[in-house]
């Protein structure tokens, strides 16, 4: 956590936990003996406990410094952030519905309108709990295939037409099998792509199956190849340099801070990639050398955030992930609200500038498995001329 954002939201649970505590501790000092009281107070101490061990361990900087399995990590941290995130979320939403309800109907003796407000309150506590198990059940393995036309000026007309297929964000772990990674490599293989690109985040930690991540990703078929850069995770778990050796075994070249011209008839595409570029780090120091002037050149970066530098230094097309398109994402008022929004402003999709980045949602999730909103993809970018 990193961003002011992270810690707003940290405060908004606290406190809505601890306004939670206080309403059932009133309501049981009214039915129950101070002794059961007493005994409440102690439980709800100890599983407030329990909460913030396992969201702890939700967070890879933090799990990846246990020797702890991997799933077992991965499922404590998601059960504590459901609750956490949901019951926060519901009880929020329960309190703007009673302050709306005593305004509207403050005098209404109805007895069946209040069981239907007190029904409505109830409800909306549990709508938040129910829209995860939609969005771990239903939208987090719904795949689909994003085709974007890429704009880019002076394209050399040998390339106009190239298909680069883009893999991102795996998350190969207790909440991605490698079954469901088999099926998005056939769906990619079935593009028919030139070039396949792999963005990084293979794993989310240490002890998740990364061997198993590049033997599928090795089974892309590309005319140009497997190109990858390194993501977050793979940082996080400083399996960089174990990811770089056993990709180049399989035929995954990982490019760190180096670049592949690609000739296809008379034009050169030179795909460059750098590891992952911290937030609020110097972006691509010294990448600039990676460009090849008369060719078309795209840039690796797991982290968006750089896209503005590279259009400085000569890239004409960055290629990104790390954000899932926000994972959880609302539209309101014509607008998508989303975690991301508050951390990056190139969120999701086709951003132009000086140049061109695309932003994919990726395939995995961290932290809460489910998407909402933002369905994962498998992107399939067509360079077209400006």
């Amino acid at each position: 956590m990193h961003n002011p954002f992270d810690y707003l939201a940290l405060v908004i649970i606290f406190l809505t936990q601890w306004c939670l505590s206080r309403q059932l501790l009133k309501a049981a000092r009214r039915r129950y003996s101070r002794r059961a009281v007493s005994l409440l107070r102690a439980a709800l101490a100890a599983f407030y406990i329990l909460m913030a061990a396992a969201f702890s361990l939700g967070i890879s900087v933090v799990a990846d410094q246990f020797n702890l399995p991997a799933a077992f990590e991965q499922i404590a941290g998601a059960v504590a952030q459901i609750w956490l995130f949901g019951s926060t979320a519901g009880y929020l939403l329960y309190l703007g519905w009673r302050l709306l309800a005593r305004r509207v109907w403050r005098s209404d003796p109805d007895p069946a309108r209040r069981h239907l407000i007190r029904a409505t309150g109830g409800a909306l506590m549990a709508a938040p709990f129910a829209l995860v198990g939609y969005g771990t059940f239903v939208e987090r393995l719904r795949f689909r295939v994003r085709e974007v036309d890429i704009p880019i000026p002076h394209l050399p007309g040998d390339l106009v037409g190239l298909r680069l297929a883009q893999v991102s964000d795996i998350h190969l772990s207790a909440f991605l099998s490698e079954k469901d990674l088999a099926r998005v490599i056939d769906c990619a293989n079935g593009l028919r792509p030139h070039v396949a690109l792999v963005t990084g985040d293979l794993i989310t930690d240490a002890g998740d199956p990364l061997d198993a991540c590049l033997q599928q990703l090795a089974r892309l078929r590309a005319e140009g190849g497997i190109l990858a850069c390194m993501g977050n995770h793979e940082y996080y778990a400083r399996l960089e340099d174990y990811a770089e050796r056993q990709g180049a075994r399989l035929g995954i070249r990982f490019l760190r801070r180096q670049a592949v011209p690609l000739r296809f008839g008379r034009g050169v595409l030179n795909v460059a990639g750098v590891d992952y570029q911290r937030s609020g780090s110097h972006y691509l120091h010294d990448a600039e050398r990676l460009v090849l002037p008369g060719a078309c050149n795209v840039l690796l970066s797991h982290n968006p955030d750089v896209f503005p530098v590279a259009a400085r230094q000569g890239y004409d097309l960055t290629v990104s992930g790390h954000t899932h398109g926000g994972q959880v994402s609302v539209e309101i008022l014509h607008q998508q609200v989303n975690p991301a929004r508050f951390t990056t402003p190139y969120v999701y999709g086709l951003y132009r500038e000086k140049a061109a980045a695309y932003v994919t949602r990726g395939i995995g999730t961290i932290g809460i498995p489910a998407r909402i909103g933002a369905p994962p993809e498998i992107a399939l970018l067509r360079l077209r001329k400006a």
